[in-house]
């Protein structure tokens, strides 16, 4: 059997509440021990090894906890005896996290997250079916080498691309236009596509430990937005990621001020708040380039990839080629 550890960090798949109801709890906690002790076979497809890494709720996930999370699975990764590693990870924020550690893990070995959209105190709790098929991913050779993935609901979710489209269905997750890499049955793996971005030891992120990252903010543009929010935002943040209307537009009073404060240096990106589609160049918002199009990251996961840019260059277009890689 492989060998899997399962690094736990709290969340909803490590909540507890009002037993038989699925809503009022408090995320984070239950140890992964007692999660683990819960799931029958479990043990019959892998050795497992459980670290408790964090338990909180996923909305109090900040960088520190990607720095020490990131680095702790690349130690976990370089050991021999390790086979794969699977994250429990509140669902709030997981989209956050599986891309931060997409680009900066070093190991083509598996790196699983999931989690859980009913408390472990709920009738039904979803938390045990995933975990269990996480482990059954993170042990199978066909999971080798597609970067950080995600297993909610029997499916397998790339770690760029998933997303939360639901608060309240078990069902929470998708991959906007991309569909999915594959599907478990039980505990067999469906393999069906992979992802053609840089990830994993093909990053230029995963190639030495990440010690701190430079700030950077979002601001989201709606109707009437008065441009002082981007002045306010520029004061103390070496980036700004505009979630903007359409394919990522703004007023002309935001795009002069983009243009001021782009000449003092700070750098944007330009992403949307429509779920679906693609954020291309403009010359009608941004007709001197300043700003650097998300493509089809959400503005969240622009964030951060432009933290983990701007903490090896300062260079637009370089971080234009970044974005254009990842």
């Amino acid at each position: 059997m492989k060998n899997i550890i399962i690094v736990a960090t709290g969340g909803t798949i490590a909540g507890s509440g009002k037993v038989g109801k699925a809503t009022n709890y408090q995320a984070g906690k239950i140890n992964i021990k007692e999660i683990i002790d819960s799931i029958p076979m479990i043990n019959e497809v892998a050795n497992l090894k459980a670290i408790q890494l964090f338990n909180v709720d996923s909305n109090e996930m900040n960088e520190e906890h990607w720095i020490i999370l990131a680095n702790k699975i690349n130690d976990l990764a370089s050991q021999k005896n390790v086979d794969g590693i699977v994250v429990t990870h509140g669902t709030d924020t997981l989209d956050e996290t599986a891309y931060f550690l997409n680009l900066t893990i070093n190991t083509y070995k598996p790196v699983v997250l999931t989690g859980a959209m009913r408390p472990a105190s709920a009738t039904s709790a979803d938390g045990p079916i995933n975990l269990y098929q996480a482990v059954c991913l993170a042990s199978c050779d066909d999971a080798l080498g597609h970067g950080v993935m995600a297993v909610f609901s029997s499916t397998i979710y790339s770690g760029r691309d998933i997303q939360k489209i639901s608060n309240f269905k078990t069902d929470a997750f998708d991959q906007k236009d991309f569909g999915c890499l594959g599907y478990m049955n039980d505990d067999k793996v469906m393999m069906f596509s992979r992802t053609f971005k840089k990830h994993t030891l093909q990053s230029v992120f995963s190639e030495k430990p990440i010690t701190e990252l430079p700030p950077v903010g979002i601001v989201y543009y709606y109707a009437g937005a008065k441009p002082d929010i981007l002045t306010m935002m520029a004061q103390n943040h070496r980036g700004i990621v505009i979630i903007g209307s359409g394919s990522g537009n703004y007023s002309q009073a935001w795009l002069n001020e983009i243009e001021t404060l782009g000449a003092q240096g700070i750098i944007f990106v330009r992403a949307s708040r429509v779920n679906q589609g693609i954020v291309y160049e403009s010359d009608v918002f941004d007709p001197h380039n300043v700003c650097i199009p998300s493509n089809t990251l959400s503005g969240q996961k622009a964030r951060v990839l432009l933290m983990l840019a701007l903490s090896v260059t300062q260079n637009t277009k370089e971080i234009k080629r970044i974005f254009n890689e990842y």
